[in-house]
């Protein structure tokens, strides 16, 4: 069964989705102005169909691209539609679009032939990896925040409390610590990286006034590090 496409797409909507879809382009897909919105969805959507093309690299198969672009374009439409941006319709958002690229993958390459198994499988492992570490970035950053949004734990104080995109970028840091450790064998490393994080977080929570920043703190860093965790060993599984 050739996974390695499979593996391809889901990396290329990573891509298109959460780094290359600026916070600018997600606003303008829900604007009173329909030019704005409809340039913006179309635009994505021909970004994701491109990504997907160029990945899968397969130069004479249209059906790629064409699929991708007008699922996501419908995909996206239909939640600027229901003007929600909770938790719940990024989860279903998500998951519309896996199930898209399943089934595209299913019943376009599932039965394809591996011509080279051994060299099929080293290059599946790449792209696995390599998606592991796009998956710990913008995607879990987008849905921990959702999901403290969601359950009304944000603190009204905690933006003016640190520098501007800080905490975006130390959890993008761990994440990236925590699955190098993890596919290395140094699963001891993410003891010590969450010890040194509480240290230097202890005089901001020891001294916080109010405890609704300290379990704010917490529960986004044990969310950080959970995401980090279940990734890294769900793929070292799938690779071993």
């Amino acid at each position: 069964m050739n996974t390695i496409i499979l593996i391809k797409l889901i990396a290329a909507h990573l891509t298109g989705d959460f780094i290359l879809q600026s916070d600018k382009m997600c606003a303008d897909k829900f604007s009173c102005n329909s030019l704005t919105k409809y340039k913006t969805l179309a635009s994505h959507a021909l970004i994701q169909a491109a990504l997907a093309y160029v990945f899968v690299s397969q130069w004479n198969n249209w059906l790629v691209p064409l699929v991708i672009g007008i699922s996501h374009f419908a995909i996206d439409w239909v939640k600027t539609i229901c003007k929600d941006k909770s938790m719940i319709s990024f989860v279903w958002d998500q998951f519309a679009h896996l199930c898209i690229i399943t089934g595209l993958w299913w019943f376009t390459f599932a039965k394809m032939p591996q011509i080279d198994m051994a060299r099929e499988m080293l290059s599946a492992n790449f792209w696995l990896i390599a998606t592991a570490y796009v998956a710990v970035l913008a995607p879990a950053s987008i849905l921990i925040k959702s999901f403290i949004e969601y359950e009304k734990w944000m603190p009204a104080d905690s933006v003016a409390q640190g520098l501007p995109n800080a905490g975006k970028w130390i959890g993008y840091l761990e994440r990236i610590l925590i699955l190098t450790f993890i596919f290395t064998g140094n699963v001891e490393g993410i003891g010590f990286l969450l010890a040194a994080k509480s240290v230097f977080r202890f005089g901001e929570l020891n001294n916080a006034k109010d405890i609704k920043i300290t379990e704010y703190v917490l529960i986004g860093t044990f969310a950080s590090f959970t995401i980090a965790i279940l990734i890294g060993f769900g793929v070292k599984w799938l690779v071993n």
